[in-house]
């Protein structure tokens, strides 16, 4: 596949060439100039050098956002037009993701900041983690998770994050030597700052990323992609203000805000299941909480599972809430499933299945083989879910639990059976 990548969502500038996995051809600029002078000729200039004909691309890829207004704006128009003169599709990549992306491989944290003016920066909580091998194969490849995705928020904020992971952090962006000093002030755990090579936006690991996400189908028309900008422009904050103050805009009132929320949550809507991210922590636990009591786990367990690299989380979410979560941990090729828990107002429509069938198949793409589970034996529907899954009860543990008091049951799910 040969992947046309653009950058303009920072100071930096960059174009880049991959194919068929191999880099051909990186600009990348960073000085006095716009992307709007710069942005055209670069890609002259490597099309000439490479003698790269566009109509063999197969897609482009563009820094979707976050970042600078302007260069948002001149790198989406540029990735639209050259998508609809050549007839191909887009990819778009997030521009923090984008940026993790260059520390590829790396198993600390790993968090970027660019600079979004007015004390915040745009920002995400990133790992790689050992994706799994062929039995006698030592070649090692990286997956990359997100323990938080991108985001606006204060560096406050962000550092609190981080403290709370506890874990050595890497970090990285034009927000860095803005802000370093206040980070050195806030952070309790160690940190590095990359280097300059692997400091700032990149179009070669916008392609790089580009590429994984096309294997999974994440490809648009050009007509369908837009900027994420995250927040509105200075302008548009402004407009909206003044717009309040005219027509004399209040907050609403608690009563209102409550109704507000119950009809969101009330809202019907898609399950969709995706990996367990740090903004989901407080929805996890409460919804733990509901079904499991006293066997819920803490807020610090989760997070702390979460970020492991022998560990998946998934969560179900529908209608803007978290209705289920899952997870499970790679034991010596054993994947324990440690937790199952479903929205009461959810259950019978799958969620459970849907979830489980993701955590297996993600499951073996971190070298676990077999899968194991405990169940309270008076749990009828949770046992039919697992039976239907093909998990097959193996003994019985009498009295394991309390309050109430009841046996579990133990089940296993093996891939030769």
């Amino acid at each position: 596949m040969k992947i046309l990548a653009l950058d303009t969502s920072g100071l930096v500038g960059s174009v880049a060439v991959l194919d068929a996995g191999t880099l051909t051809a990186q600009f990348s600029i960073q000085y006095k100039t716009t992307h709007s002078e710069i942005l055209m000729p670069m890609l002259r200039d490597i099309a000439d050098k490479i003698h790269l004909d566009m109509k063999s691309v197969d897609a482009i890829a563009v820094a979707a956002g976050p970042g600078s207004f302007t260069g948002l704006r001149i790198g989406s128009a540029t990735a639209k037009g050259l998508a609809l003169a050549i007839d191909c599709p887009i990819i778009p990549v997030p521009t923090v993701d984008g940026l993790a992306y260059n520390l590829y491989g790396n198993e600390k944290i790993i968090c970027p900041m660019m600079d979004a003016r007015r004390s915040q920066v745009y920002t995400g909580i990133y790992t790689f983690v050992p994706a799994a091998t062929e039995e006698k194969n030592y070649e090692q490849a990286f997956v990359m998770r997100t323990i938080h995705e991108q985001f606006a928020t204060s560096v406050e904020d962000i550092a609190e994050r981080l403290n709370e992971i506890g874990k050595p952090v890497i970090l990285l962006g034009d927000g860095i030597p803005v802000y370093h000093d206040k980070l050195e002030s806030l952070l309790t755990v160690p940190f590095t700052v990359a280097p300059a090579h692997l400091g700032r936006q990149s179009a070669a690991s916008v392609a790089a990323l580009a590429e994984v996400l096309a294997r999974d189908g994440k490809q648009i028309p050009s007509d369908d992609f837009a900027p994420d900008y995250l927040r509105l422009s200075q302008a548009e904050r402004e407009a909206k203000e003044k717009e309040n103050a005219s027509e004399g805009d209040t907050a609403p009132t608690s009563k209102q805000a409550k109704a507000q929320k119950a009809m969101s949550r009330s809202t019907p809507g898609r399950i969709r299941v995706r990996q367990m991210t740090a903004e989901d922590i407080d929805d996890a636990y409460s919804l733990e909480q509901v079904n499991l009591g006293k066997e819920a786990w803490t807020k610090k367990q989760l997070l702390d599972a979460m970020t492991r690299d022998d560990t998946v989380y998934l969560v179900a979410e529908m209608a803007g809430r978290i209705v289920g979560l899952c997870g499970l941990q790679n034991i010596s090729g054993d994947g324990e499933i440690t937790n199952v828990s479903v929205s009461g107002d959810v259950r019978r429509q799958g969620c459970g299945y849907k979830m489980l069938r993701q955590l297996i198949e993600r499951g073996y793409g971190i070298g676990v083989q077999d899968y194991t589970l405990e169940v309270r034996a008076s749990n009828a529907p949770a046992i039919a879910l697992y039976e239907k899954l093909g998990f097959k009860s193996e003994g019985t543990r009498p009295g394991f639990y309390d309050d109430p008091g009841d046996d579990a049951i133990i089940y296993w799910k093996r891939k030769d059976s």
